[in-house]
């Protein structure tokens, strides 16, 4: 296992940062915008076709795997805002049932005010989203063709006696408008030093303002409170009769045998020494046994290492025992609450649990790091993909976990792999 920590440096400092932080906002753009016209459009026009299926009941079939497309959609899209310019979009979806068919999970989807404010930002996405990508992207690489006309490119289009080329507004028609060309280009340079990742953002604002939702957002909210409060509290129930379930089957059914046993040592340690020693070591094996199985259940209900060391030596001793190579990184100056620890810990064993069990993955790579009050994890294997969040694969249940702090699960898992599961909890580092 290889492991790498330390404390977050941020974008770095002076113009290398700065030039660094420029060049990343424009190149995301670039990324977004194309992500935008290509995966908006055909999410959209996927979501009406099946939508508009539905009284031939052939859009039962197809509408939840098209809409659960547009929330992977969107999921990644908060990911990335979160990520790359600390925009925070509430995920507010309505819970599916476990177990429910097509047809009610269709009925379920269409009644979900979510959905259709993701159809509605899909929308704005492909249009105005995809402007507001474009144009930090713009803004950074347009003046190289200002630089590239005045090195000598204008000859391409012009012999010097006449306009062969607008830049922008500049005419070019020479050697010297070309050095005009370039003149604006570096004017527009200098913009972008200032505006592109100022931009980037304003593409997740709006993001925001379209996925957040209007004045419906807080009865929605509080309403997503009370599910995650309740899921917490059976989860606390569950975990309290597993704890009493496997303290009776378990550490205590050995030490009340270890009780009997010494008491027929009482009764035979004069009469018969050589069975009363047989029984004293089977006592000893029996205490050795209830000490083992103690051990384990206050690792499952909160892990030593988590209590002592913290969330990032926890996962290292999780990565350890892992069969397959795992790689860590942790970037957290500092430690979260326990109860969020405890959270992202035994999250992160599950994503490993089911990159091992179901998804036959060879190698995994964790990543830990806490930006813009945000603990963020991503857990990335190269198995054979295929997770969905509700499918039985556990990823539900870490989705209610995290939901009971606020927190967010996005999965990225196509067919083939890799799968890509990444975990949000706003929460402050002591």
């Amino acid at each position: 296992m290889d492991t790498k920590s330390g404390q977050g440096t941020g974008d770095g400092r002076g113009a290398a940062g700065r030039a660094r932080t420029v060049a990343a906002a424009g190149l995301r753009g670039l990324l977004l915008a194309v992500v935008s016209l290509t995966g908006s459009i055909t999410l959209f026009v996927l979501a009406v076709l099946s939508i508009a299926f539905v009284p031939l009941g052939i859009g039962f079939l197809t509408t939840p795997l098209v809409l659960g497309g547009v929330k992977a959609f969107t999921d990644w899209r908060r990911v990335v805002a979160a990520e790359w310019c600390g925009v925070r979009i509430p995920a507010v979806y309505r819970p599916l049932p476990e177990g429910a068919g097509p047809f009610r999970r269709t009925l379920l989807l269409l009644g979900d005010p979510a959905t259709w404010r993701g159809l509605g930002w899909l929308l704005t996405d492909m249009t105005a989203g995809f402007a507001t990508a474009l144009l930090p992207a713009a803004l950074l690489l347009y003046p190289l063709e200002g630089f590239a006309l005045a090195a000598g490119l204008w000859r391409a289009f012009t012999d010097g006696t006449h306009t062969g080329y607008w830049y922008a507004f500049v005419p070019v028609s020479g050697q010297a408008t070309a050095f005009g060309a370039a003149a604006l280009g570096a004017v527009l340079l200098a913009a972008a030093w200032r505006l592109t990742p100022l931009l980037l953002r304003s593409h997740f604002l709006l993001t925001r303002s379209v996925l957040g939702g209007g004045s419906g957002e807080l009865a929605e909210r509080v309403r997503v409170l009370t599910e995650t409060r309740r899921d917490a509290v059976d989860t606390s129930a569950a975990e309290l009769r597993r704890i009493e379930r496997d303290l009776h089957d378990g550490a205590q059914a050995r030490l009340i045998a270890m009780g009997m046993d010494l008491g027929t040592v009482e009764a035979l340690i004069d009469r018969d020494p050589g069975q009363a020693k047989e029984l004293l070591a089977r006592a000893r094996k029996n205490s050795a046994d209830a000490v083992v199985e103690l051990r384990d259940l206050v690792r499952g209900i909160h892990p030593p290492v988590l209590a002592e060391r913290g969330l990032g030596d926890a996962v290292r001793a999780l990565a350890l025992r892992m069969p397959v190579e795992t790689e860590v990184t942790v970037e957290l100056p500092g430690r979260a609450d326990a109860p969020v620890e405890s959270a992202a810990y035994f999250a992160v064993s599950e994503v490993l649990t089911n990159a091992v069990k179901h998804a036959d993955a060879h190698r995994v790579w964790i990543d830990l790091h806490h930006r813009d009050g945000m603990l963020r994890i991503a857990i990335t294997d190269n198995g054979r993909g295929g997770a969905v969040i509700g499918a039985g694969s556990g990823l539900a249940g870490i989705e209610r976990r995290l939901g009971t702090f606020d927190g967010v699960l996005a999965v990225s898992s196509p067919a083939g792999g890799p799968t890509m599961v990444t975990m949000e909890i706003p929460c402050v580092l002591s």
